[in-house]
Order: C-alpha cells, then structure tokens, then sequence
C-alpha cells in the first residue's frame, strides 16, 4: 500500500499537524506502508524522502505559514496520486482542494483528519469580522469538506461531536496521533537547568506549544500572579513561538514578571524538548480550543505531573486515571491547583506514575497500527468515483 498525504503545513513550520504528519510517516513506514507528502516548500527545510515540497509564499496574516497556489497544488497532487492507493488530507485549504480533485479523477479513496477547531480562533485573526459569522462561515466550510470524504479521522470524541453538530454525515473514526514514548523517557535535568541559569532547586512550571493567542497562556501568566503569592521562587517556562509572543513579552514586562517568566523559544524535539521536559516540575496548559492535546501527553510520557483545564480534545486526557488534576476554569483555582502540587513531593511522586502509565497507552506505534487498519477497510470498500463526485456536489 502506498498513501499520498496532503497538507498547507509541515516541518520546519512547528504546530501539532507537523508533529501528526511526522508521526504518521515514520511509524507507516516500520509497517511496511509508503507515504508520500506534498507539501509547502519553506526555504530552510531539511532534505526528507518521499516529500515533495511546492513553491509557496508567506500568508500576510501569519507570516509563519505558507500559501500555495491551488492550481499548482492540484497538478502536484494528482500527479503522486496516480501511483498511490489511497489520499489522506491533512489540511483544509489548498491541500483540500487538491485532494478531493485527485480522488474524483483517479478514481481513490479518500479521508482527512480534522487536526484544528477553525471556529473557535478564527476570530483572532480576523477581529474586525463579527465572531458569529466567522463560526457560522467555518462550520460551513467544515461540514462541505468533511461530507465530500470517504471518512473523517478526529482525535476525540467531544470532535467527533461537534462535527456532528455541523451536520457532518460521513464516517468518523477517532483516532488519536500517538506520541513516541520513548524520545521523552531520557531527557537531561541538569544539562537544561545549567544552559538556562535555572538554579536546581528553583520550581518550574512549563508549557510547550505555539505562543498563539488561541492557547490562552494569558490565562497562565495571571495564574502565576496569584501563585506566586506563596511560591515566590516559582518559574513559568513558556517553550515556543508564535504570533502572540510579542503580546505576551510585553505583558510580562507590564506585569513585573519577568524575572518569573523564562521565553526559550522553539526547542528541538529531539536533542532539546525532552531536557526541557526533564528540568521542569510540573505542566500547565489552558488551552479551551485543542482537538488532542499532545504535548500533555508528552509531559506524562516524560514523568511530569500536569494540571491543564479540561476543555474540547483536552477531556479524553485528562480522566481520574492520568493523574493530571483539572481545575475549573478560574485562575485562583489553576494557582491553587499548582501550589499544592509543587508543594508535595508525594502527590507528584503519585501523578509522575499514574501519568507514565496513561500515557503508555497512547503510543505512535499502536495507534498508527488502527490508521493502517482504516486505509486497509477504505480501500476494501472503495466507493466509485461518480458517488464521490455526487455527493461532493450536494455537500
């Protein structure tokens, strides 16, 4: 079996889709499936197999990310399609397009993953548009582009749920990306801790993701204000960039926080991230807008005990048997929740192993084994190219 996937996004541009595609690739492969990827090229990015990179330039509104012309997207993807037996999308914008018209052309099945939740940040981007009309018009758009598939992949139940609510008919499956246990099982402490300045017995609190304005780190910023009323030593360690950073910079210097606040910026997954995980106590995440929530995951494969809102694909974490504690969606509550973690040794002691363990069952390798069983299932049941076409149409 050969798959052909499609994506707006990949390495080096960081963000969970990257990471997902990555993910996908690597495990495909030990399995005995070939992938192809067509992607945005960035300038910078490192050689990789079986990656076709197109001509793109930069989005006006978000200068991290890439725009490819559609027509030149379609011709690129119909052209890898035709020696592949299945289209997996990634993203809904060129690749879509171009995804969709291969497999009318040539006759394949089809199926995307719905990694982002549009309608609950496009608003950022856009704060001059009413915010209901930017929802209205994004489930719009995610309910024509889901119907016109063979199936959905989503990472949680509650997306699985709100999909349905847009009126999305088509097979959905939830299936998580897995994370490679393994890669944040062994990071070094010390060796982060000494790079950074950070003293050995100073506590900190990490989150790693896109400084985005939709991850609500403003959220963690105010919880650290009342945390550290009784943990005045206390560290926030944001790890990653992103369009809000600036915005977030200048708070912290509002706020006169900065010298409880470290930026460090994008870190490497493999040599950096897991040192990072390493140095750091405890997890925090605000997110309301995340469909998986990997990182979270990440930070329990790494022994990090979490405390992270449970909103959206945040939920399917963070149960009784992770460990992680959930407050409710109040700052006091997050600082109360934190203060009392970094203050009993035992209670991380008892999240480290509870996280390790829920963690475990989350790994690339087996949930990569139930995608490989979903494209087996598609092309067992391959559905003709005019019912693709009239169903497309009437989306």
């Amino acid at each position: 079996m050969r798959v052909l996937m499609l994506s707006d996004v990949y390495f080096p541009r960081v963000n969970g889709v990257s990471t997902a595609i990555q993910t996908y690739r690597r495990q495909l492969s030990r399995i005995g499936i070939d992938s192809v990827l067509v992607a945005p090229h960035y300038g910078n990015e490192a050689a990789e197999a079986d990656v076709h990179r197109l001509p793109s330039w930069s989005v006006p509104m978000d200068r991290e990310d890439r725009f490819v012309r559609p027509d030149h997207f379609k011709a690129a993807a119909l052209e890898a399609a035709r020696d592949c037996d299945i289209i997996h999308i990634q993203t809904p914008f060129c690749a879509h397009g171009a995804g969709i018209k291969a497999a009318r052309t040539l006759n394949r099945p089809v199926l995307a993953s719905y990694h982002t939740l549009f309608e609950e940040y496009l608003h950022h981007y856009a704060p001059a548009v009413p915010a209901s009309w930017l929802r209205g018009l994004a489930r719009m758009i995610s309910r024509q582009q889901c119907n016109a598939l063979d199936a959905v992949i989503v990472p949680s139940s509650p997306m699985l749920q709100r999909l349905q609510s847009y009126g999305v008919a088509r097979p959905m499956h939830i299936l998580p990306t897995g994370i490679p246990l393994r890669s944040f099982a062994g990071g070094m402490r010390e060796r982060f801790r000494a790079h950074y300045q950070i003293e050995a017995d100073r506590p900190v609190a990490l989150y790693v993701g896109r400084a985005a304005h939709e991850k609500n780190i403003d959220f963690l910023i105010e919880a650290l204000r009342h945390a550290l009323q009784k943990k005045p030593r206390l560290l926030l360690l944001i790890a990653g960039e992103g369009p809000a950073l600036e915005h977030l910079r200048d708070k912290a210097q509002t706020l006169g926080l900065n010298d409880s606040i470290r930026f460090v910026g994008y870190l490497d997954r493999d040599s950096e991230l897991p040192d990072c995980y390493a140095a750091a106590d405890v997890f925090v995440f605000a997110s309301r807008t995340e469909t998986q929530g990997l990182v979270l995951l990440e930070a329990m494969a790494a022994g990090l005990p979490v405390i992270a809102l449970a909103e959206m694909g945040t939920c399917d974490i963070l149960t009784a048997a992770s460990g992680a504690i959930a407050p409710v969606a109040q700052e006091e509550a997050f600082a109360q929740a934190l203060v009392r973690v970094i203050g009993d040794p035992a209670l991380q002691t008892e999240m480290r192993e509870k996280g390790r363990q829920w963690a475990a069952q989350w790994s690339d390798a087996a949930l990569t084994e139930k995608l490989a069983d979903l494209y087996r299932s598609l092309l067992s049941q391959r559905i003709n190219e005019p019912d693709l076409a009239k169903r497309a149409a009437h989306a």
